[in-house]
């Protein structure tokens, strides 16, 4: 089984190519849904992480405040460093898990969707690697339009990542997304019939 990682900047459209690439047939295993599991209430990694930044970061159901926890760790790299050797390990048991069950089903292919793969030093744990890309001013557009996000704020979560053109330099394949819809789906089909002739 080819474990093929895709991974983008923050507002890059990876997310969209996830979804295309789905709609190829390819199983996704979302990083962004497994730390959202890791976190869950009654977790024993959302317990950690309230006793590190205290209850301020629990919203009234007990669940995570995401809002409250990033203004605690972004801009802060020991603090970032800290929450991320609280949740990595349980998101990389759980991708874990995800793989050996597509493996047991008999996938030829999986997509492991891993925004930080490059970050997070997992790029030696795939076998291929599909960067999303869009220039940084569309990105941060992106992030105040569509999410709401203040411009500042938006600049700084841009900021916080590994530029992307050492990202490219590693990537095997680079889908750019700063065009339509319709030619980003054309070049996830190019990129998507690579990956299966490999």
């Amino acid at each position: 089984m080819r474990i093929i990682g895709l991974t983008g900047n923050i507002a890059s459209g990876k997310s969209t190519v996830a979804r295309l690439l789905a709609g190829h047939g390819a199983p996704v295993i979302d990083a962004d849904v497994l730390a959202r599991d890791a976190v869950a209430p009654g977790t024993a990694v959302l317990r950690r992480i309230a006793d590190r930044w205290g209850p301020g970061v629990l919203a009234a159901d007990g669940a995570l405040d995401r809002a409250a926890l990033r203004h605690r760790v972004f801009g802060a790299p020991a603090e970032l460093e800290a929450l991320n050797a609280i949740v990595h390990p349980e998101v990389a048991r759980l991708r874990d898990a995800a793989l050996a069950r597509e493996r047991a089903a008999g996938a030829p292919l999986v997509v492991c969707d891993i925004p930080l793969l490059f970050e997070a030093g997992l790029a030696g744990s795939v076998d291929a690697i599909v960067l999303v890309d869009a220039p940084r001013d569309l990105r941060l557009d992106r992030l105040v339009r569509e999410r709401g996000l203040d411009p500042a704020e938006a600049a700084e979560m841009i900021a916080a990542q590994m530029p992307a053109e050492l990202k490219r330099a590693r990537a095997q394949f680079v889908i750019e997304n700063a065009g339509s819809v319709e030619a980003l789906a054309a070049r996830v089909d190019e990129v998507w019939r690579a990956l299966q002739s490999a």
